[in-house]
């Protein structure tokens, strides 16, 4: 059994929780944080447990390296699939520009709905 520490604060008791060294140190980016913010908003169980058992932080790190593999191979394989080529980055800039921007929305569209929002 764990033994937990508590603090005053008004008339309240509240737990010194902290976690563990390993959760510590993980580091979200982007899809990670988008994850987490879901849990937090829409999976309240699933959050908390994560949560009290630690896991938390690095589920979230899974769900970062997975959302962005799949972002990198989404927009390769848009790219190619749409002739969005260096060669038009040369010629046409703002016209590469614009795609590119609407490949990249597509993709974090689809990440979201397969990753993060799952």
């Amino acid at each position: 059994m764990a033994n937990i520490t508590y603090r005053q604060v008004g008339d309240y008791n509240i737990p010194n929780l902290t976690l563990p060294p390993e959760e510590a140190s993980v580091r979200l980016g982007k899809w990670g944080m988008l994850h987490k913010d879901y849990l937090l908003k829409h999976k309240k169980v699933l959050f908390a447990t994560l949560l009290t058992e630690g896991k938390l932080y690095q589920h979230c790190a899974e769900i970062e390296n997975q959302a962005r593999d799949m972002f990198d191979t989404l927009i390769e394989q848009m790219k190619k699939a749409e002739g969005v080529t260096e060669q038009l980055k040369e010629n046409n800039q703002m016209e590469w520009v614009q795609r590119m921007g609407c490949i990249q929305q597509r993709a974090k569209e689809i990440v979201c709905d397969n990753l993060i929002y799952a």
